[in-house]
């Protein structure tokens, strides 16, 4: 699990192929304990770490406190992801730090320009927030759309990376990607 200044964020994995491969990672949730909701999830789940899952919360540690991080992709289990799924979320991940994109565009440079919706559920489903930064994704009208950790924790992880909101609440479209 990573501490940090929104709560307690953890990360289930496995050992597949002699390989820790992450299968998840739980956003905080206000009032419940972050034990409580992986064991909700994966009863099984035993509390432990090894060093390269260690790195990783290190890298999410150094994004939480505003530092440009780049996550590899080598302990992510890719499997899972269905196949429109993953195509979304490859794309959504080139985004830059610092950038947003809307739900519109990722779908039109997917190929399946009335497709922002289905590009919407794909990235309600990433099982890898904050690797896959999918709060990066917005409306087409600048407001910020949903998040699986809430609209506050979506508002906080873009403004970690530099993104400005104007009084109404909606992002400005200085760099869309």
């Amino acid at each position: 699990m990573v501490q940090s200044q929104f709560g307690e964020i953890g990360i289930v994995w496995k050992v597949k192929n002699k390989d820790a491969m992450i299968t998840r990672i739980f956003l905080p949730k206000s009032g419940k304990k972050m034990k409580c909701i992986i064991k909700n999830a994966h009863p099984d789940a035993v509390l432990s770490s090894i060093s390269i899952i260690d790195k990783i919360c290190k890298k999410l540690e150094n994004f939480l406190k505003g530092k440009p991080t780049d996550f590899s992709f080598s302990n992510i289990d890719l499997t899972q992801l269905y196949n429109f799924q993953k195509k979304v979320l490859l794309l959504e991940r080139q985004i830059p730090y610092g950038w947003v994109s809307t739900y519109g565009r990722l779908a039109k440079k997917l190929g399946h320009s009335g497709a922002a919706r289905a590009v919407g559920t794909a990235l309600a489903r990433n099982p890898f927030p904050i690797i896959i930064p999918c709060y990066r994704v917005i409306k087409s009208d600048g407001s910020p759309g949903g998040f699986g950790g809430g609209a506050w924790l979506k508002r906080q992880f873009l403004q970690l990376e530099g993104i400005k909101f104007n009084r109404k609440g909606k992002i400005i479209m200085e760099t869309v990607w």
